[in-house]
This record gives C-alpha cells, sequence and structure tokens, in this order.
C-alpha cells in the first residue's frame, strides 16, 4: 500500500471531518518525534500506511459503542486514530509520562471529550472495556494477564503482532483454554497478522 492508497482508503471510508482531524494529528507526531521518539524516523515517509491505515483497520474488528481500552498507546496509534473514527468513550493507557503529556495535549487540541488518557501502567487502572487494544505491546499472554481485570465475558482483544510463528498461536491455544483466537491479515503488510481473542461462550 502506498502513502496515497493509504490516504485513498481513509477516504473512502470515514467522513472528510475525521481524515482532516487525522492528517492534523499525523503532523502533530511528525513535530513531536522531533523531541521524543514517538515512532520511528524511518517510518514518517509513510505514516500514512504504516501508522494511520494500520492502525484505522482495527476499528472494524472492534464495535462503534462501550469502552475501548488501548494499552501503551505511546505516539497515538492506534489509540488516537481509533478515537478519531468513533464517538464511544476510549481511554489510552501510557505509563510513560512525556508520551501521556502529549496524548493529552493532543486530546484537548483535537477535541477529543470521549477520550481518556491515563499515565499508568494498565494494571493499575480501574476500567471495563469492551474491546482491548495493544500495538507492538508485551507478549499475547502477558497482556491478557495484564488486562484480565478489566476485562468481561463479551471483552474482545485485538492484538497487532506483525509476524507470527504458527507454533506461537497453537501454544496460545494451549495455554489459554478458556479463550478463543483467530488471526486477521494486515492490510497494510500481507506478513502482518492481527489476534483477535475472545473468552469461549
Amino acid at each position: 500500500m502506498t502513502e496515497d492508497e493509504a490516504r485513498d482508503w481513509l477516504a473512502s471510508r470515514f467522513d472528510p471531518k475525521r481524515v482532516a482531524h487525522i492528517e492534523r494529528f499525523l503532523a502533530m507526531v511528525i513535530e513531536e518525534t522531533a523531541a521524543q521518539n514517538l515512532i520511528a524516523p524511518s517510518t514518517i515517509e509513510t505514516i500514512w500506511t504504516r501508522h494511520a491505515v494500520d492502525s484505522a483497520q482495527l476499528l472494524a474488528l472492534g464495535n462503534d459503542e462501550g469502552v475501548w481500552v488501548d494499552v501503551g498507546t505511546g505516539g497515538g496509534f492506534p489509540g488516537v486514530v481509533i478515537a478519531m473514527l468513533r464517538d464511544a468513550p476510549i481511554t489510552l493507557v501510557e505509563p510513560r509520562k512525556r508520551r501521556a503529556a502529549f496524548l493529552e495535549h493532543v486530546v484537548t487540541t483535537l477535541g477529543l471529550s470521549h477520550t481518556t488518557v491515563v499515565a499508568a501502567k494498565v494494571e493499575q487502572i480501574a476500567a471495563t472495556a469492551e474491546v482491548i487494544s495493544a500495538r507492538a505491546v508485551a507478549s499475547v499472554e502477558k497482556l491478557l494477564q495484564a488486562t484480565a481485570h478489566c476485562a468481561t465475558p463479551e471483552t474482545r482483544w485485538i492484538l497487532p503482532r506483525g509476524r507470527l510463528d504458527p507454533q506461537e498461536l497453537a501454544l496460545l491455544q494451549r495455554q489459554q483454554r478458556g479463550m478463543m483466537f483467530h488471526v486477521e491479515h494486515s492490510i497494510t503488510d500481507a506478513a502482518s497478522v492481527i489476534i483477535v481473542a475472545e473468552s469461549k461462550r
């Protein structure tokens, strides 16, 4: 997917105002990356593909209602992008103070009133979530453990993982017998996957 294709993908699916918000947010990320390493500088030239669409594609795997908790939001991916594309409450969990301060600035500047930033580890927060996402944060097993107190029997975890060894998925299924897992392929990188996990009902 090229940068033009990424912009077109968003423009064909979301309101122009929302896409304009994303464009403004990406400019803020690029500017702030000069002060703190929000994203790898090598990905700035592909920020629409690598970060914006890579985040936005997760929306279809969640839902439009209920609380969404994004763990380890960092520079805003996927959490801020999700917040700009849906109106239901979302909590961005980021323990690093400077990054959390940047997220607070983004939320205020862009008027994301349904978005809460929590500068803490997810184990320390009190929240109940219908959707939990995390991008490149810890192992799936550790994430499930760390967020268990936020989950209900209906909670869905959406976890972009990059490349996945089939043996790793098989091991997860053996270890987490109360969970169901399936894999979606990323539209921005055919070799990358998104693990979707839910409790067996």
